[in-house]
Formats: C-alpha cells, structure tokens, sequence
C-alpha cells in the first residue's frame, strides 16, 4: 500500500504546473467533450506509466541490491531539484486536434510524458517499490488528480496557483523519498 499512496501523492503533486497539466488545460479550451479528454488522459497515462513502471522494474533486477538503492535514492534527490525547473508548454499541437478529442488527447499526452518528469518518477518509484501495478495504478490516480479538475473546470489557470511553493514542497517530498530509501 506505501507504492499505492507515495505514488499517487508524489505523481499529484508533480503534476502541478507541469507542461501535461499546460496540455490538460489547452485541450479542455479546444474541445468540448471532456470525457474524452479525461479517457484520452487515463488510457495514454496508463499506457506510459505501465512502460516506464516495467522499465524500473526490470532495471532494478540487474543491479546489485546495495548499489540500487543508492541510485534510486540519487535519482529521488535529482528529482527535487528537476521539479524546481519550470515546464513550458510547446505548441506543436494543432495537426492533432482534427483526430477530435480523444486520439489528440490521446497521442499528445502520451508524447508529452515521454521522458517527463512524472515518466522519471514512475520508473523510480517502481524501482523502489518493486510493484508494478500498485505504482501504475497510483501514478495514474496522480495524474488524474492533478488533470481532471483543469479539464473540467477548462477556465482555470495553474497561474492562480502558488507554483513555487507547491513545486519546492515537491522538491522536499522527493528529498525526503531519497533519505527514506537510503536509511530503509
């Protein structure tokens, strides 16, 4: 159950103000039906997170049980600072928005997560945890906590939130994974 809730805790969280949560937002301005926004969100989440998931999984199996934690718990610590960088939104999207809400959001979200930050968490985080599915199924809760609220409510901007703060108090969640991972 840990994997379950520092999954879900740390992938919310991240979320904040991350360029999928930017996507999130833009999407939910161009399209009506979000329900299909919020389908193409959770099918292109699971499918990202169960492969970076598997990856950590699969990483941890080949390396020294001692040495592991160590990289993990560096990973943990690279993790806080990335979390203080900012994401920009890049808009190469709209070529994608003709596929109607669902594939455009469906194809986009799952490249914008290739190699993004809660791609990386998820990969370690399953490391740590050694639980595939329970770090998938909280990675992807995550994910949905932080977007669904900004497809539905399409007006809201994460500008009215308190970026820095929330990103610093992300940066001290992953630090805090770090030191747990090398003290357990």
């Amino acid at each position: 159950m840990d994997a379950f809730i520092t999954s879900t805790i740390t992938v919310a969280i991240a979320e904040i103000g991350d360029k999928t949560q930017l996507l999130a937002l833009l999407l939910a301005a161009r399209f009506k039906n979000k329900t299909a926004i919020i389908s193409g969100i959770l099918l292109a989440t699971l499918l990202n997170h169960f492969a970076a998931a598997w990856l950590g999984q699969w990483l941890i199996t080949w390396l020294d049980p001692q040495i592991g934690s160590y990289l993990i718990a560096a990973s943990f610590f690279a993790m806080a600072i990335w979390v203080l960088v900012p994401d920009k939104m890049d808009d190469d999207t709209p070529g994608f928005y003709r596929f109607g809400a669902f594939a455009a959001t469906f194809v986009l979200f799952f490249m914008a997560e290739m190699g993004d930050k809660t791609q990386i968490a998820t990969v370690i985080l399953s490391a740590r945890y050694e639980s595939l599915t329970w770090v998938v199924i909280g990675t992807t809760l995550g994910m949905l906590i932080a977007n669904v609220p900004v497809v539905i409510a399409g007006h809201f901007s994460a500008e009215k939130l308190p970026l820095t703060l929330i990103h610093r108090g992300c940066a001290l969640l992953f630090a805090l994974l770090g030191v747990a991972t090398l003290i357990y």
